[in-house]
């Protein structure tokens, strides 16, 4: 299967700009699966609600948008989503079938508290095509619970938009698909907005930790590796250890009822 990142610098507050830029990217090559940044509908720094009212849209409208243009494969995007009269830091994975799958952001990162409601719908799998598919925005990188869930559900690829501005997120997804044994794409964004500088390096992750392509930190780009998702399915890590299987989870703190 072939899977890849758009790496791309979306114009903040530039709606249409940032989807004729998405339009002509994802006809770029041919691929099974192109993963976009988070937020790459809007730009990322915002100033007030209002500001993010403006570049929001709601996921019909962004399927819409999608599904009447050119594509080879499953798309990923970050978006502002509208909801009623909430808004939510969104990812919607579109098949080349129409059918969509979305992903409203459980851990939001600093500013993004005061524009946008937590994710409500939990950590989105889904099945195409034989494999199954799990998705994440950004910030849900530093909590481990958040890939393990996924992977728990089954998920052979991690679909991961990002906009990263902490050094820290690449190498650690070294560690999250290595202790879950899965693929991951991490799509980041470039640039710098309002004095916030994001880290580019969007990254293909294998189930062995091995970092299978890595972008520059400041170029727009899009990159692809051919991969076999199969190898996730595999959770052995030695002759008798299974990482799903070996899971003690009734020794496990349970922190929805404290400490």
């Amino acid at each position: 299967m072939k899977i890849g990142f758009a790496q791309m610098y979306p114009k903040l507050l530039d709606l249409s700009s940032n989807l004729e830029k998405i339009s002509k990217l994802m006809v770029k090559e041919k691929y099974d699966v192109l993963v976009f940044p988070e937020l790459a509908t809007s730009g990322y720094v915002f100033d007030s609600v209002e500001e993010v009212w403006n570049v929001s849209l709601t996921v019909d409208e962004l399927v819409d948008f999608v599904i009447s243009r050119p594509r080879s494969g499953l798309v990923v995007i970050g978006f502002a989503e509208r909801y009623g009269d909430k808004l939510f830091n969104s990812s919607v994975a579109i098949t080349p079938e129409g059918d969509y799958y979305l992903y409203r952001k459980i851990h939001l990162f600093d500013k993004e508290k005061l524009w946008f409601s937590p994710g409500n719908l939990g950590f989105t799998v889904f099945d195409w095509r034989g494999y199954k598919f799990g998705m994440m925005i950004c910030f849900d990188w530093i909590f481990p619970e958040a890939m393990r869930t996924l992977a728990v559900k089954g998920a052979d690829l991690i679909l991961h938009s990002a906009n990263l501005v902490l050094p820290y997120c690449q190498n650690a997804m070294v560690t999250r698909c290595l202790e879950n044994h899965v693929f991951a794409i991490t799509a980041n964004r470039i640039g710098e907005e309002r004095g916030v500088k994001f880290t580019g390096m969007s990254q293909i992750t294998g189930v062995k930790g091995e970092i299978l392509l890595r972008a520059s930190a400041d170029k727009e780009e899009i990159g692809f590796v051919e991969v076999d998702l199969h190898q996730a399915r595999d959770k052995r890590i030695a002759s008798l250890n299974n990482i799903m299987l070996d899971r003690r989870p009734e020794w496990y703190l349970d922190l929805t009822r404290g400490v």
